[in-house]
């Protein structure tokens, strides 16, 4: 417990006595054995915990029960105020920071003790008041959160408060009779990160195009750096990327946010992000607690989580189990009776016949209730029928799906839509095909039947034998076991299905009947220039495959890929997107493909497919920055990484398919519908391992490109039950000595045993940060892009316009919010474009053209 500091030791410096001593501090107990029997009784009487410790500087600082509770505070005082004492010149100065830092600390516990600013508002009005008139914002600036700090000037720390408002993050102290003020607006900012400088060992330090700041002493750094975090992405995004990003309904709105929607869309993120979910889940309860799982005979740890539409389940230790649970799938939701080994047990029923039992919820009543309408809602939305009749043999597939009738069978369960006989005619007219390409186009080989066929026999009984152990729906237990199945190689008889079941694409075919077959009517026939990009690659989509030498295959990827860019305009049809469907079409059915092309796109790639691949740069910038932290001495080697960053683009775009052979990269597919991204991530830091020692001892770009271009181009897959394809990737020279082969199996394996320890959240986070450095990219290109188009219009100096475009580029929060340039603003640029601006541009059309510019960024 923090205390405030007072005139003297508590019970006199006689009745104490000194456990530790460091600098300005010692921790302190009492002397005796009566000492501590009148503390006891003193305490007793006025009903408060006993303290026996203090800390002291001398003067009583921190207060604890026991031991333990103040070492926690003196390690706390160790780490972020004891290093910082030594720039003081004398014992009062070192008192009145020390008074007033503990002092904020005080204010700051006893307020995190109480429930957000909602549900607190005389503390934060109180705040919300200081702000306004510190900081003279506009009204439209929405203070979102504020905690007690220190921001480093040199190598002095000054303590004051720290506000986060929806567009700027702002700073005020009042230290040793000096004021200081400091505005950074979000979209300034360039970097974010959590770092260490000379005095602490754990800083926040925010980077702008000119200058650092670093902000320490936090009581719960790790919150703020989240919410930081937060409203850093969702402002930058906001106003640089309008393009491709899509804001919760909670932030549409920026003069709403609160500190409790930040928090919840982090959640929301991480929830979608771990499972996989579309984006427009929403996350609604998450509880602790176990679930009963068959395999391992007991009942494992974890938590559930409730959204939408789905009941989902992660286990505590990593890899150990998840669960993904559709609404749509869900027969029934029950109490069970409450016992001392089974306490607070639910039981949720699925399709295929499984059951789940969770127990040790809290507030089971509440949970059960709310479960239970939500499953109300999803199934009066998604009627569905069941036909106990049929019996369907399920080891040849894991479901079955007939789109051109409407009807949805799924494990025993056949979903029927309630259209009528016309609308099904309807849904019949456009010609899909109706079964995998690879089925119909089986490559024919000289292989002996021998050879490598068995071994698909062989993999088909033990994914058979887990389907029994596990289950065999998009219900089944996602255990490290079927991790290393699908690392083996799924077989081809199962890979689609597979595909749709571990990307969740099954419940969009599940719940869209008849919804691909009417964007094929509407889309096909109409000629625009997204038409001519896609009849342009056509061709160039696996050409050495004879299923894309051939109309059938040619007509039914022009079938998919139209009908995508007509369900989703804003990306349309980018590069790359061909080759990915492709494949998906070699193993899954039309319809199916182009559900799992939706998958891929809009949830487990986001912002890859659109104009400016915002998500592939990120995703190239996080994988340097994995380099650095898995292969230094790599990293070392080639100082500059962006060359790596520029040859493995393609393995990002294209998942390995455009420069692998396709038998072995569509292994690296099936880990990637498994795993998500971190697949790629860990088999390009493996494929980076393996080919180290040339690539340091590299000359140039080229010469690099070669080596990983021979090395990838000789990656075999001797499990493939079809002849190995040619492959064009390469170069060569004919002195060049042989590229030995390399197994994909074994490629695969290394990189889960050596680089396979990144978490979901630890990308999520990785990505986050570098998303803010690729966005201030693009907005420099923004603005060199304006600058240059008007600056031959005008005849004024280009510095100038570089200065009113940033002017522009402050104010452009509130012109999105509603305000108009006319507005009586109060606020710190004010003056500046009065007294500067005007002075300069005599004609009002130069500020005119710069501010369109901005507000409308297609304006270049």
């Amino acid at each position: 417990m923090w205390k405030t500091p007072s005139g003297k030791c508590d019970g006199g410096e006689s009745a104490c006595s000194t456990c530790k001593h460091k600098v300005a501090f010692l921790v302190s107990s009492p002397r005796n054995y009566w000492t501590e029997l009148l503390d006891w009784i003193i305490a007793h009487q006025n009903n408060s915990p006993v303290r026996m410790f203090s800390i002291l500087t001398p003067n009583p600082q921190v207060q604890g029960a026991t031991l333990e509770e103040i070492n926690q505070h003196w390690d706390w005082l160790e780490q972020n105020l004891l290093h910082t004492l030594s720039v003081f010149d004398n014992k009062d100065d070192i008192a009145s920071f020390v008074k007033g830092k503990v002092k904020a600390l005080i204010a700051e516990e006893a307020s995190s003790r109480l429930a957000e600013q909602e549900e607190e508002p005389e503390k934060f009005r109180e705040a919300l008041v200081k702000f306004e008139a510190r900081f003279n914002f506009p009204e439209a600036e929405k203070l979102v959160t504020y905690y007690s700090c220190c921001c480093w000037k040199g190598r002095v720390p000054r303590q004051g408060w720290l506000y986060l408002s929806i567009n700027h993050l702002c700073f005020y102290s009042f230290f040793l009779g000096k004021e200081l003020k400091l505005v950074v607006p979000w979209v300034d900012i360039q970097k974010l990160e959590r770092t260490s400088n000379v005095f602490l060992t754990d800083t926040i330090r925010i980077t702008t195009q000119n200058k650092e700041r670093d902000f320490s002493m936090f009581l719960n750094l790790d919150e703020v750096f989240k919410i930081m975090e937060q409203l850093a992405d969702v402002t930058l995004r906001r106003l640089l990327d309008n393009e491709g990003f899509d804001l919760d309904p909670g932030l549409q709105e920026p003069s709403q946010i609160t500190k409790r929607d930040l928090e919840a869309r982090a959640q929301n993120e991480f929830f979608r992000a771990f499972f996989r979910l579309p984006r427009r889940e929403k996350l609604h309860a998450v509880l602790d607690c176990s679930l009963w799982t068959p395999f391992s005979r007991c009942h494992t740890a974890g938590r559930m989580f409730a959204s939408d539409s789905y009941i989902c389940f992660a286990s505590k230790e990593a890899g150990c189990c998840k669960v993904i649970l559709p609404f749509r799938e869900v027969v029934s939701i029950e109490k069970m009776e409450d016992t001392s080994l089974l306490p607070n047990p639910i039981i949720v029923s699925v399709r295929s016949k499984m059951a789940f039992q969770f127990i040790e919820l809290t507030d089971r009543d509440s949970l059960v209730e709310s479960l239970l309408a939500r499953l109300k809602q999803v199934h009066a939305d998604h009627p569905v029928h069941y036909d106990t009749t049929r019996d369907e043999d399920l080891t040849s597939s894991v479901f079955h799906s007939t789109s051109m009738c409407g009807d949805h069978r799924f494990g025993r369960i056949e979903m029927v839509s309630s259209q009528n006989s016309e609308e099904r005619e309807k849904e019949m007219s456009p010609q899909l095909h109706p079964e995998a390409l690879v089925a119909g186009f089986r490559r024919s080989g000289s292989q002996s039947p021998d050879s490598r066929l068995p071994r698909e026999q062989i993999k088909m009984r033990l994914w058979n034998d887990h389907f029994v152990e596990y289950g065999r729906t998009v219900c089944m237990f996602r255990t490290e076991k079927i991790r290393k199945l699908v690392a083996m190689g799924i077989p081809e008889s199962l890979r689609g299905k597979l595909w749709l079941l571990f990307s969740d694409a099954v419940t969009d075919l599940a719940s869209h009947p008849g919804y691909y077959g009417n964007l094929v009517e509407e889309s096909m026939g109409k000629c625009c220039l997204v038409t001519e990009e896609i009849e342009r690659d056509l061709h160039r989509s696996l050409p050495e495959h004879p299923a894309f030498q051939n109309e059938t295959g040619i007509a039914a990827l022009r079938r998919v890929l139209t009908a995508y860019a007509h369900r989703n305009p804003r990306i349309g049809y980018c590069q790359s997107m061909n080759i990915l469907t492709s494949l998906l079409l070699l193993y899954a059915e039309e319809e199916e493909a182009f559900w799992l092309l939706v998958a891929v796109c809009e949830r487990m790639l986001p912002d890859y497919f659109n104009h400016r691949v915002i998500g592939a740069q990120v995703d190239q910038s996080v994988f340097e920055e994995l380099i650095k932290e898995q292969l230094p001495e790599l990293a070392e080697h080639m100082q500059d990484l962006s060359a790596l960053a520029s040859i493995s683009l393609s393995w990002f775009l294209t998942l390995f398919l455009s420069i692998m052979p396709l038998e072995s990269a569509v292994n690296v597919v099936d880990c990637f519908f498994y795993d998500g991204i971190k697949a790629i991530f860990q088999l390009g830091l493996a494929v980076l391992e393996a080919n180290a020692e040339d690539l340091c001892s590299s000359k140039d770009d080229s010469q690099a490109l070669m080596v990983l271009s021979r090395f990838l181009d000789h990656i075999k897959n001797e499990d493939s039950p079809g002849p190995p394809l040619g492959s064009h990737h390469a170069f060569f020279s004919d002195d060049q000595e042989p590229c030995p082969m390399t197994d994909i199996a074994d490629l695969i394996r290394d990189s889960y045993e050596k680089f396979g320890d990144q978490s979901v959240a630890q990308i999520e986070h990785m990505r986050c940060k570098h998303r803010i450095r690729v966005l201030q990219g693009h907005e420099d290109t923004t603005k060199q892009n304006v600058l240059r188009v008007v600056i031959p219009e005008v005849s004024v100096l280009p510095e100038d316009l570089e200065e009113l475009y940033d002017l522009f580029k402050l104010c452009r929060p509130f012109i999105c919010v509603g305000l108009t340039m006319n507005i009586n603003f109060n606020y710190k640029y004010k003056t500046n474009f009065k007294m500067h601006f005007q002075k300069k541009f005599q004609d009002n059309s130069v500020i005119i053209m710069v501010s369109n510019s901005i507000i409308q960024p297609e304006f270049y």
